[in-house]
């Protein structure tokens, strides 16, 4: 008892000589906050050297009160849970014992059920900032960041793109008919480059989650950019990450709690000398480095819905870090979480984006992912979310959209990536359409599926993107990429278009992932290529622009591709054809699926033809006669209107 006495009465006498002295706090996030929101608790996180001892914080601010404090492991970080039930915007003045900081609340810019997220009614653009343009006034070398080099010679270091140059250039998204733009990650990630050609220009690998990375401009500069892209019409999606952060984030350096970050045991192995590319430090004597206390992850997405995983597979899919260099976030950690959930309200407010896509989404906790999406569905009731599911089964990708009755537990994500139609038309681009499984029945046979899906409409659609082999290839076949994206534009599906497709850049990730995110031609200074223009596109080029640019304005605002009933057809002679119709209206989508000519028979799609005459192909702007039986060339793609 004596003993017990002692150590409370040394507690005490260590809190009371904390609360004599200055706090000196380092940051506070969120940088700040809204008032006005459903949920009116908001938590800080305080950074500061022993601020988790402060003996009390208090304020005197009208309508806010101090629900609880949380002292975590670590003597560097104190939570304190603040109710806004019924405080107005304005600053209030946060006390830590000696220390007052001041903390902003503001007026919320319109309530969140008016913020209305992507749809099927719209075309997603997906583009690396880092590779897509640079802006006026941009500065190769920020100071304050670890060192890095800006080397467009180089595919895996960094390029010198910024959210400058993307917003320079919202006047071509215009034209091409694009409707959002999906930016590959844009906050601080500030891990140091190597001379192995290591680099984090993609982005994923999240050192700061309330800083737009320097690189690529300020968050006022993100602020900016959203806003002209919607004074012309344009949404932007936000690529977030919550399964893993960056290694040189703080949390890392000195971890919040013992179970903020999953198997964090090794990382006391790594204390200087960390190879940047495999996160390992290597050994005093140059021998291979401890990694007995590592768990990578598996990359199989499978246990996480398999009734009959193992323990031991489900922990190396959802505990396993991504790679050495991306520490693995607890998201059972109910402190954690409440923070990465509060981030993504925080950049809805604060910068306006439309829709968020979430990386990496089934390697997280699914019970965690869930409350993140109830959150924002109860806050954001109109907004929406794509998740990253990779794997090729509609089943496993239908089982995680929002109201699925393949799953115990409701997801509350509304859209999900369909990676099966992905898997399905790069095989089939390669493939003659047989009279059973090759070619284009491949997706007949995907979207027969489409039953398991609570919402086909909001499932995401894409022929290639970032982390895949451009869908060209190191070739120029026109003829397969017309017909994939006829497809895509048409069926039931949220279309996703790849940065520069529009203008046949190809390439594959054989060698390093930076051969399919080149630079886009006229994007940065000196580049005496330039797609930006009419002027500088080739005779190849402008002829793609223009054939997409046509078929992506006639998309927007069809009804009968937005909202139509969709039927499709058994490949029939190597002739695939799918139907979409709404009050009256027909769009036909006819491909040939062969390398040689082949006869539609016409009396075979009476169905949704009726007693058609001439109608109108769009993509050429030419009449095709339903009267009679169509000769097709090989490969011929027709999206027939009427």
């Amino acid at each position: 008892m004596r003993r017990f006495l002692l150590v409370t009465a040394l507690v005490a006498l260590n809190m009371t000589a904390m609360a004599a002295k200055k706090t000196v706090i380092d940051r506070i996030e969120p940088t700040d906050w809204y008032v006005g929101m459903k949920n009116p608790t908001v938590q800080l996180m305080v950074y500061g050297q022993g601020i988790r001892d402060v003996a009390n914080v208090t304020t005197d601010y009208p309508g806010v009160t101090i629900d609880s404090l949380v002292r975590l492991d670590s003597p560097n970080y104190l939570l304190v849970y603040l109710n806004l039930k019924g405080a107005q915007p304005g600053t209030m003045t946060l006390n830590f014992g000696k220390t007052k900081m001041q903390y902003q609340l503001k007026q919320r810019e319109m309530s969140g059920d008016k913020r209305m997220g992507f749809t099927n009614a719209d075309v997603l653009y997906m583009l690396m900032p880092d590779r897509f343009a640079q802006g006026a006034n941009h500065h190769p070398q920020i100071k304050g960041m670890r060192p890095y080099v800006e080397d467009r010679t180089k595919p895996s270091l960094r390029h010198g793109g910024d959210l400058n140059g993307i917003r320079e250039h919202l006047d071509y998204f215009k034209e091409l008919g694009v409707t959002a733009l999906w930016l590959t990650p844009v906050l601080e990630n500030d891990s140091p480059d190597s001379e192995n050609g290591y680099s984090t220009y993609h982005g994923y690998a999240t050192t700061n989650y309330y800083r737009v990375d320097p690189r690529f401009g300020t968050n006022n500069d993100y602020r900016r950019l959203c806003d002209e892209a919607h004074q012309k019409g344009l949404k932007v999606v936000m690529d977030m990450i919550f399964n893993h952060s960056g290694f040189e984030h703080p949390w890392t350096q000195d971890m919040p709690s013992k179970d903020w970050l999953n198997t964090p045991d090794w990382l006391n192995e790594q204390q200087s000398g960390r190879d940047p590319m495999t996160g390992f430090t290597a050994n005093a004597d140059g021998s291979e480095p401890q990694k007995s206390k590592y768990l990578q992850t598996s990359y199989k997405l499978t246990p996480v819905v398999d009734p009959y995983a193992s323990k031991i597979d489900l922990k190396e899919t959802v505990e396993g870090w991504f790679v050495p260099s991306m520490p693995d976030l607890n998201q059972h950690n109910p402190h954690l979480m409440r923070y990465l959930i509060q981030n993504s309200i925080w950049w809805i407010e604060t910068v306006g984006i439309d829709g968020i896509r979430m990386d990496t989404y089934p390697y997280a906790y699914a019970d965690a992912m869930a409350l993140w999406m109830k959150d924002l569905d109860d806050e954001y009731p109109n907004f929406n979310t794509v998740g990253e599911t990779w794997v090729t089964e509609p089943a496993y990708t239908a089982a995680w959209q929002k109201d699925s009755k393949l799953s115990e537990k409701n997801t509350y994500l509304k859209t999900v990536m369909d990676f099966s139609f992905f898997d399905k038309l790069n095989q089939a681009k390669n493939e003659e359409t047989d009279a059973w499984w090759n070619g284009l029945n491949r997706l007949y046979n995907s979207f027969v599926y489409d039953y398991l899906y609570p919402n086909p409409s909001s499932v995401m659609a894409f022929i290639e993107n970032h982390d895949t082999d451009r869908f060209l290839g190191n070739g120029r076949d026109t003829l397969a990429l017309k017909q994939a994206l006829a497809l895509l534009l048409t069926v039931k599906r949220i279309p996703q278009l790849y940065y520069g497709t529009e203008v046949l850049m190809n390439g594959t990730k054989e060698v390093t992932d930076g051969n399919v995110r080149k630079d886009f031609p006229g994007g940065f200074p000196g580049d005496k290529h330039n797609c930006f223009t009419k002027e500088g596109r080739s005779k190849a080029e402008g002829a793609m622009f223009n054939w997409l640019s046509r078929l992506l304005h006639w998309r927007q605002g069809n009804k009968a591709v937005i909202e139509g009933t969709q039927t499709q057809f058994i490949p029939y002679n190597g002739i695939y054809v799918i139907a979409r119709q709404f009050e009256g209206r027909t769009v036909l989508t006819i491909l040939n699926g062969t390398s040689k000519p082949a006869k539609m028979e016409v009396a075979r799609y009476q169905e949704v033809i009726g007693q058609k005459g001439k109608v109108r192909d769009i993509l050429t702007n030419r009449y095709v006669d339903l009267s009679k039986d169509l000769e097709l060339k090989a490969r011929q793609s027709l999206i027939l209107d009427f």
